[in-house]
C-alpha cells in the first residue's frame, strides 16, 4: 500500500465511485470529516442527481468510472466503491495495482469483512488493500451476532430478518440480493460462530416509509441471558458512538425457545430520509474505516468517532 498523501497534512482524499443514492450519502458525511476530504464522486451519468449535487457543491465530477482514477492515480488515498458487487471485483483488480486501499460497500466480500465495533482494528491499516463493509443489515445484525457468540459457545443457528423501505432500495441493492444474502449469513457465522445462519431482506412499499427494523434470532441450547445482556449493551453502545439511531427495540428476550432480539435504525438524515437506516449504518461503518486508516496515517490515536 502506498504511503498516504495529504494536501494540508490533516486530511486523506478520497474519492468515491457510484454516483447514486450510497455515494451522495457518503459524500455528505465526508465533508463534516475532519480527517477526510472528497475530491471527487465518480458515476456514469453526468445528469444524475448525485453528480449534479456534487458540482454544485464544487466537487470535482466525471462519468469515467474507475477510468477517472486510472488517469489520475495520484488524486486520492482511499477509494469508496458504491457501485455493485459485478463492478467491484473489476475495480480491486485495477486499484489493488495502483496501490490504493479501497472501502468496499458492496457485498463482493473480496477482502476482509469490517464491522466497527467487533474488528476494526484488525484489518484496517494493516496492510489490506480492500476492507469489506459487509451488507446494511450485517452492519446491523452482526453485532448482535457477536454478542451472542461472546456469551455462547454453543449456537445452533441465527436468522436475521431486515426490512427496510422499498424507497431506501435503489437499483444495485436490487440486482444484488443474492449476494447480499450470502455475505450477511457468512458474516453472521463468521462473529458469533452459528453453525448455521441464514439472512432474509424484505422490502417495504408503506406509505409513509418505514424505518429499517432487523430482528435476530438464534436457536440456543443453553442461554445465558444475563451474559448475553451484557455483552449486547456493550456493542450497542460501541455502534451508537458512529450511529446515534441504532437502538434496540426489543429484547433480549426467549421467545418460542429462540432468543429474540430487534433493533431499529433511525438515519441522520444527510442526503436521504432518516427512514434510510439502512443506507446510513454501511455509510457511517464505512467513514469509521477510512478514519481509523487516516488516525493511523497521521498517528492519531484510534477511536470511534460520531460523524458530526
Amino acid at each position: 500500500m502506498r504511503s498516504p498523501s495529504k494536501k494540508d497534512g490533516s486530511r486523506l482524499r478520497a474519492v468515491i465511485l457510484g454516483s447514486g443514492n450510497i455515494g451522495t450519502d457518503l459524500m455528505m458525511k465526508i465533508l463534516r470529516s475532519d480527517l477526510l476530504e472528497c475530491v471527487a464522486l465518480v458515476g456514469r451519468n453526468l445528469s444524475s442527481p448525485g453528480l449534479t449535487k456534487a458540482a454544485s457543491m464544487g466537487i470535482a465530477i466525471s462519468t469515467d468510472g474507475i477510468g477517472f482514477i486510472e488517469k489520475n492515480p495520484d488524486c486520492c488515498d482511499v477509494v469508496f466503491d458504491a457501485t455493485s458487487a459485478i463492478s467491484h471485483a473489476e475495480n480491486s483488480r485495477k486499484l489493488n495495482e495502483l496501490g490504493v486501499l479501497m472501502i468496499d460497500l458492496t457485498p463482493a466480500a473480496i477482502g476482509p469483512f469490517c464491522v466497527p465495533p467487533v474488528n476494526l482494528t484488525a484489518h484496517v491499516g494493516k496492510g489490506e488493500m480492500n476492507v469489506n463493509m459487509v451488507t446494511c443489515g450485517g452492519q446491523a445484525s452482526v453485532p448482535i451476532a457477536y454478542a451472542l457468540g461472546q456469551a455462547h459457545d454453543d449456537i445452533e443457528y441465527i436468522e436475521v430478518v431486515s426490512s427496510i423501505a422499498s424507497r431506501s432500495a435503489g437499483p444495485a441493492t436490487r440486482r444484488n440480493l443474492d449476494e447480499y444474502i450470502h455475505t450477511t449469513e457468512s458474516a453472521v457465522k463468521l462473529y458469533s460462530g452459528a453453525r448455521f445462519a441464514k439472512a432474509i431482506l424484505n422490502l417495504n412499499p408503506a406509505v409513509p416509509c418505514i424505518n429499517m427494523q432487523t430482528t435476530i434470532f438464534a436457536k440456543i441450547a443453553k442461554p445465558n441471558m444475563e451474559k448475553f445482556a451484557e455483552c449486547l449493551q456493550s456493542v450497542v453502545r460501541q455502534v451508537q458512538q458512529y450511529v446515534p439511531g441504532y437502538e434496540i427495540l426489543i429484547g433480549p428476550k426467549i421467545d418460542n425457545d429462540r432468543v429474540v432480539t430487534m433493533l431499529r435504525v433511525i438515519g441522520r438524515g444527510d442526503y436521504l430520509p432518516a427512514y434510510a437506516g439502512n443506507l446510513d449504518i454501511i455509510n457511517c461503518a464505512a467513514i469509521a474505516a477510512a478514519e481509523r486508516f487516516a488516525r493511523q496515517s497521521l498517528q492519531i490515536t484510534p477511536s470511534l468517532k460520531v460523524v458530526q
